[in-house]
């Protein structure tokens, strides 16, 4: 499941910082970073002796747990469940990506509320697979904090966040491992409660073209926070005009055609640069999928 990062000169000077890595996790076999974790915690809990599994998500994390309930089945014969409760304003794309999986044993659901929803199945007995209430799922990510500590000269990673689990479990192995490296997480104008505790801004909320950023209850942020300050991190809030122009440079730099989600880490090290922000070492931005 390693996924290659890619050094990147060009979009490093557009960019205005000395060493710059892609990090293509839009390359993992589950379609995103999720596919580090999820798959682990139904494994995990597979092991344990469950077989009923729910989840609610905007697209990535759905589709590597339908993905992989799918492998299971496929596997073993075993009659694996997976509810899916997606909300109405799924991009149009995602939810054909994740009903091309249904079937009688996955099923996808839209819903006027998907947490409402899951927490009513998993009471119904449904092993619940929300990240960011359940530790299992940072142990999924090591691999990930792994290969990104390969780079000798790392001196910082930027990464679009929601519920903020990737962004613990990585804050947590550099500091263990490798604790020079800054770790920095990057927020939309539509939802933004982790990024609030490093910065704040007058101007008025815009319903983001980045929809994987929806976590507004922000369960990890009494943890999360002092982890990224611990990694001299910090966070950033993207503008749309903010992620355009990240993809644009992307696109004209590295000649690569990034999804907005994934232009998050770019709009970070970007924005880090504009103000100066003291960072030793190579920079590496997720690609993080869809």
């Amino acid at each position: 499941m390693v996924t290659p990062h890619t050094q990147q000169p060009e979009l490093a000077r557009a960019l205005g910082v000395s060493n710059l890595y892609l990090k293509h996790e839009d390359l993992n076999p589950y379609g995103s970073h999720k596919g580090r974790s999820i798959p682990f915690m139904i494994d995990h809990y597979y092991a344990q002796g469950d077989r009923k599994f729910v989840i609610s998500s905007s697209g990535n994390a759905a589709l590597a747990a339908v993905i992989h309930i799918q492998k299971i089945h496929t596997d073993t014969g075993e009659p694996v469940e997976l509810e899916v409760y997606v909300g109405h304003r799924i991009a149009p794309h995602k939810l054909e990506k994740l009903e091309a999986y249904a079937s009688e044993h996955i099923r996808i659901v839209i819903k006027e509320h998907p947490l409402h929803a899951l927490t009513q199945a998993t009471q119904a007995g449904f092993r619940s697979l929300r990240q960011s209430v359940d530790d299992t799922a940072l142990i999924g990510y090591t691999s990930l904090a792994e290969e990104l500590c390969t780079i000798k000269d790392l001196g910082a990673i930027f990464i679009g966040t929601s519920s903020g689990t990737t962004a613990q479990a990585l804050a947590d192995y550099v500091l263990k491992n490798k604790p020079a490296v800054q770790v920095h997480l990057i927020q939309t104008s539509s939802c933004h409660p982790l990024v609030d505790a490093f910065e704040s801004s007058d101007a008025p909320d815009e319903l983001s073209i980045a929809d994987a950023i929806v976590d507004h209850t922000a369960y990890r942020a009494s943890t999360l926070i002092p982890l990224i300050q611990k990694t001299n991190g910090r966070g950033w809030t993207a503008y749309n005009e903010d992620i355009r122009a990240a993809q644009e440079l992307t696109e004209k730099y590295a000649e690569l055609s990034i999804s907005t989600n994934s232009a998050l880490s770019i709009v970070g090290a970007m924005k880090a640069s504009e103000i100066g922000y003291d960072i030793e070492g190579a920079v590496v931005c997720i690609i993080c999928g869809d």
